[in-house]
């Protein structure tokens, strides 16, 4: 079955595949326009569709590099219905703004967000509107050659390595792995903590890195829950069951991650980007309810956080046991070569 799939679907990859090489010529040799800014411009991308852990690794770089001068994250606002560019805050709605961006809105503190299609146009409106920023990163912009970024940084997970998938749609890469060749630093994401150094050289031979090109592995590193309605703090322990409510790409991660943790864990996915409905409401509310643990919980991600917080047809007895999980990113060695690379970019191209 998996043969007959392939066989039907290669020739759609292989046309997409050149249109998009062909795509890619144009803007080497300069017959479509990459924009250039007089501020340091830093890409954050992939070329695998969707689960690579973009969100957390852009709040990460923005919150570090906040710090240390006046950072502006620029997103498309994947699924918003508003047009154009604009700013994004933490009274933002997710159909004006999208979710990742609201989500990063909430979660940073000094950096600002914005959203728009159009990623020149974005920078520029940056300038104008915010003139005192000094580095701009661009979320999920690796594919978006109109802006010409100083530093490319590409992810790839470490569960679907960019280099053993197949281009859309018998795979999930957006372009061959000739792209891999105008990042200047690869991450390879959601990597177990507990990898050896072996399987790291592996995967650093299987990748391959140019000579100018370096190499990180970042993990996930999950937070407290937090009360997505109530203000009740809760604990995951081990008599904990768990109703996991996902709509996001690579759920797996996660959901390793509380089964290692709760008595036990029922998982409803859900598309990535997913909009609920009353009906998806309904779904959750039947299996909460079908759990006969006393010490019961909804977890769900962060990005599906901002989501269901506006949803206000809830059952009260099913909002206040939401809570989302927060997760981050922890460098499994070399964070200060990594922000150093960052930094040197940044400060001598300001």
């Amino acid at each position: 079955m998996a043969l007959v799939r392939d066989i039907l679907l290669w020739p759609a990859a292989m046309i997409y595949g050149s249109v998009v090489a062909m795509r890619n010529m144009l803007y080497d040799h300069g017959l479509m326009r990459s924009h250039e800014f007089p501020l340091p411009v830093i890409c954050v991308g992939n070329i695998t569709a969707g689960g690579t852990g973009k969100t957390p690794h852009v709040t990460y770089l923005a919150g570090r590099l906040s710090e240390m001068t006046e950072v502006a994250v620029l997103s498309r606002g994947y699924r918003r219905k508003s047009k154009g560019f604009r700013p994004v805050t933490p009274d933002s709605t997710v159909s004006l703004s999208g979710d990742e961006p609201l989500q990063m809105a909430r979660s940073l503190n000094r950096a600002r967000v914005f959203v728009d299609r159009d990623r020149a146009h974005g920078v520029r409106e940056i300038m104008n509107t915010a003139p005192t920023t000094e580095t701009v990163i661009l979320d999920d912009g690796f594919q978006h050659r109109g802006v010409k970024a100083g530093l490319n940084i590409l992810l790839t997970s470490y569960n679907r390595l960019m280099t053993r998938d197949r281009l859309l749609p018998l795979g999930m890469l957006r372009e061959s792995l000739d792209g891999t060749k105008r990042a200047d630093i690869i991450i390879v994401t959601k990597t177990p903590q507990d990898i050896t150094e072996e399987e790291t050289d592996l995967i650093r031979r299987e990748i391959s890195p140019g000579p100018s090109q370096s190499l990180f592995f970042t993990s996930l590193a999950y937070r407290t829950p937090v009360p997505l309605f109530s203000q009740a703090e809760r604990e995951i322990t081990t008599g904990t069951a768990i109703l996991l409510v996902t709509g996001i790409a690579e759920p797996a991660p996660l959901l390793g991650y509380l089964r290692g943790l709760a008595g036990s864990v029922t998982h409803l996915s859900f598309p990535d980007h997913h909009s609920f409905t009353d009906s998806d409401l309904k779904s959750i509310t039947v299996a909460f309810d079908l759990i006969s643990s006393g010490e019961k919980l909804i977890i769900t991600t962060e990005k599906d956080g901002v989501r269901l917080k506006e949803i206000t047809n809830i059952a009260d007895h099913v909002r206040e046991s939401m809570y989302y999980l927060p997760v981050g990113i922890e460098f499994i060695m070399d964070e200060e070569i990594f922000m150093k690379k960052i930094t040197g970019y940044a400060g001598k191209h300001s």
